[in-house]
């Protein structure tokens, strides 16, 4: 049983729920196969990554924002010369991915249903309001949430105010999410619990150092029998 403070689970959605971070991934490959003419692929990658954090305080998270930081390096990359054709490609490339299927990860279904009814679960997590709504929807499990908060950035600042909408003390509230900078170290500081759950793939922006004794569980359906653990040792 998990401790009887905690009343509400909070989750991650991208790579935590369902599969997100591949299909960047995937996306960036075929940019530097556009842009093989101008600059070979590590010279793409690493200006595209230069420029996605540049914009970030403008752009915030998401698809959107990332198609328009790969315009952007496309043209700086390609000192201007970049076809308007090789541009359309690239905004196809973005309006595939707004499309992508879902695709759950494994034991996530299962593990809801489980703890649905017990605690109150929401989904706690970051990037474009359109495009995250939309994927909660086409993955089937928003009936499982009591709860949607979908955050311009996770930090301390939006933990906090979190917990305040939902009228809740930290030690009341886990969150379970695959980025340690992101879901885990933001709720620690706080007071809250946290689980971390590791996808195969992390965007460099959200490397972190896991906490020293921090456990962490190797796939979603391990969490029934980590979490007692977990808390004892907050």
């Amino acid at each position: 049983m998990l401790s009887d403070k905690i009343t509400v689970i909070g989750f991650d959605a991208d790579d935590t729920l369902w599969v997100n971070e591949t299909y960047f991934v995937e996306t960036e490959h075929r940019l530097c196969q556009l842009l093989s003419p101008y600059a070979d692929s590590a010279t793409v990658s690493s200006a595209l990554f230069r420029t996605e954090i540049q914009n970030m305080p403008l752009y915030g998270y998401g698809i959107k924002a990332y198609i328009l930081s790969i315009i952007e390096t496309a043209i700086k990359v390609s000192d201007g010369k970049i076809p308007p054709a090789v541009l359309q490609q690239i905004i196809t490339l973005g309006k595939e991915q707004l499309r992508r299927p879902i695709v759950l990860l494994p034991g996530v279904e299962e593990t809801l249903a489980a703890l649905q009814g017990k605690y109150k679960l929401i989904i706690a997590t970051k990037g474009d309001l359109l495009d995250q709504e939309q994927k909660l929807i086409r993955s089937g499990l928003e009936h499982y949430f009591h709860h949607v908060e979908i955050m311009s950035n996770k930090t301390e600042k939006e933990y906090r105010k979190l917990l305040q909408h939902l009228d809740i003390q930290p030690e009341q509230f886990l969150m379970i999410g695959n980025s340690i900078k992101s879901d885990i170290l933001p709720p620690l500081r706080l007071g809250c619990h946290a689980a971390y759950v590791p996808f195969e793939t992390t965007w460099l922006h959200e490397t972190e150092t896991l906490p020293a004794g921090h456990p962490r569980v190797s796939e979603f359906r391990q969490l029934e029998q980590i979490l007692p653990f977990l808390l004892q040792n907050d």
